[in-house]
């Protein structure tokens, strides 16, 4: 059996999910036995919508070892501090991985790292479907200090259609609807991403998928929100901007973006789980 660990929450959002599920369902497919390993009863619900059906919720990643048994693999996708754990399961599984925290991240003990320039885009958004002309912006599954209706000013510059977050509350929803001509629930994810010509988001990890999926898409880069680094972002083709710059995001969308940087391929997942 091989567990996978994705750190998730209403702060955090489900950016290690996705990423998490789309590794599983490869490996699912191959006759790989997996389980994943969630924070909170709403990412198993979304894991289920991406297409992996089963899950266990556990508090945090000093908890894997209550789950999985001495022998077994595993994979942690988290930036928590282990409390010194991850030295016990080195020691009791036969093979652990996990993802860089950043570009100089390198093994603490046996554990084999991921590195941070490592894409993981679910294997659907390379399916081709049909586009409507549409800005959508997606902040990311959680909003817990009200980020969009902080920067009001910014989102009344533009005339963009606004997707949900899984962890919105119906009162924030209801704010939400007076900045937003259009809103989508959190449950269209992955059909109104395929289908947007152009997405501004603060998800990095929306923004590969969004990118791989032929849109034009813009990145508005926050420190604390930061999955995959900036620079393989713009390698990429999509626009980053630091923050709610307005007058530099009106300049992208004027821009052909979706015909620049390097094409995003498909992952190897015998490759990102390979002996080091």
């Amino acid at each position: 059996m091989l567990y996978y660990y994705a750190n998730t929450s209403h702060k955090l959002g489900l950016e290690r999910l996705r990423r998490g599920a789309a590794l599983l369902k490869r490996l699912n497919a191959k006759g790989v036995e997996t389980q994943l390993l969630v924070n909170d009863f709403r990412a198993g619900l979304a894991a289920r919508e991406l297409g992996v059906s089963e899950y266990v919720t556990i508090e945090g990643i000093q908890d894997i070892d209550a789950i999985a048994q001495n022998g077994e693999r595993i994979i942690i996708d988290s930036v928590e501090d282990d409390h010194g754990r991850l030295v016990k399961y080195c020691q009791d599984f036969d093979e652990v991985w996990r993802f860089a925290h950043d570009a100089d991240d390198a093994p603490v003990h046996s554990e084999k790292v991921i590195p941070f320039e490592t894409i993981v885009v679910d294997d659907t958004f390379f399916e081709a479907e049909p586009k409507e002309e549409r800005i959508l912006f997606f902040l990311g599954d959680a909003d817990y200090d009200k980020t969009i209706l902080g920067n009001d000013a910014f989102f009344r510059a533009f005339d963009m259609e606004l997707l949900l977050g899984n962890y919105f509350f119906v009162k924030y929803e209801d704010d939400l609807a007076k900045l937003f001509g259009t809103l989508y629930e959190a449950e269209e994810y992955v059909d109104i991403i395929k289908t947007s010509t152009t997405v501004v988001t603060a998800s990095s990890q929306t923004a590969l998928e969004a990118k791989a999926a032929g849109a034009d898409v813009i990145y508005i880069a926050l420190a604390e929100r930061m999955l995959y680094p900036v620079a393989l972002l713009a390698a990429h083709g999509i626009g980053v901007v630091e923050g709610f710059d307005s007058e530099k995001v009106a300049q992208l969308l004027q821009n052909n973006l979706s015909k620049n940087g390097v094409t995003i391929e498909k992952f190897d997942d015998e490759n990102i789980l390979k002996k080091q």
